[in-house]
């Protein structure tokens, strides 16, 4: 059996259509790797994990704090995607995520509207390797998760809970898990319904002029010095799309705190303080 690529470039997902889908509360997916096709959902309930209500264990914690990982964002995109298909099948023994979803989302990816978290981890011989990860599309105060993954144990967790905190700090409202998973419940996902998603959804896409007072600034206004306590040297404003600009802030929050060497304990403190 060939393992072959199919010729995907001219097959992707108009982009355009992709994000005006999640605009909607609309995604694609495929019934098997090689599925030329896609079809559009729209679940009945939805799954979310509320921001402020994360549940982070104990034993999660002092993963965290052990800082056995290495996150980051954005370097590793379709390596994260391409882990996330393999295990993630159906009981018919095929994944969701097509070649034609893939490279959809590397389109986007490079379009700066999909983004991922990669979790590393070093080998026995010293060679960081990649062990676990996720990535989703963000737009507004959005962050839709697609797919994670997970070669070691909690690695995806650590994915997440990084995400959550530099989602919190950049301003962004709404976390789409789409469906609820054991793993996500462990984690303080929750299922609402259609309606109140979209209600959701509308509302973290409103226009910067609308947020209500004490509510979180536009990502286009945050900036380093003003994050996290406003003692770290400003880097500018933090400009793109959700994630990156999200991790900027974290990344200033962790110089205002002095954590900068000890990430894990800044965000096992984040979660532990909400959850």
């Amino acid at each position: 059996m060939s393992n072959t690529r199919p010729e995907i470039t001219d097959a992707i997902i108009d982009p355009a259509l992709v994000l005006l889908a999640y605009r909607s509360g609309i995604f694609p997916m495929a019934d098997h790797r090689d599925d030329p096709e896609v079809f559009w959902v729209e679940p009945k309930r939805r799954g979310i994990l509320p921001l402020d209500g994360v549940h982070c264990s104990h034993s999660l914690a002092r993963t965290l704090r052990r800082g056995r990982f290495r996150i980051t964002c954005n370097a590793a995109f379709e390596q994260v995607v391409e882990a996330c298909a393999a295990p993630r099948m159906t009981e018919s023994g095929e994944t969701w995520i097509s070649h034609r979803i893939a490279a959809t989302y590397a389109r986007l990816h490079a379009m700066g509207h999909a983004h991922s978290v990669e979790c590393w981890m070093k080998d026995d011989s010293g060679e960081e390797r990649l062990v676990g990860g996720l990535y989703g599309v963000g737009f507004d105060r959005v962050f839709c998760g697609e797919s994670m993954f997970s070669r070691v144990s909690e690695a995806s967790k650590v994915a997440l809970c990084w995400l959550v905190v530099a989602l919190r700090l950049g301003g962004v409202e709404l976390l789409d898990c789409q469906f609820i998973t054991p793993h996500l419940a462990s984690l303080g996902a929750i299922e609402i319904s259609q309606k109140r998603y979209l209600a959701l959804l509308r509302e973290a896409q409103r226009a910067p002029d609308q947020l209500g007072e004490g509510a979180s600034p536009p990502l286009s206004s945050l900036t380093a010095g003003n994050v996290g306590g406003g003692g770290a040297a400003s880097a500018g404003p933090l400009t793109g799309a959700p994630l990156p600009a999200a991790f900027g802030a974290l990344e200033a929050a962790l110089k205002s705190s002095g954590l900068s060497s000890s990430p894990g304990n800044f965000i096992a403190q984040s979660l532990t303080q909400t959850s």
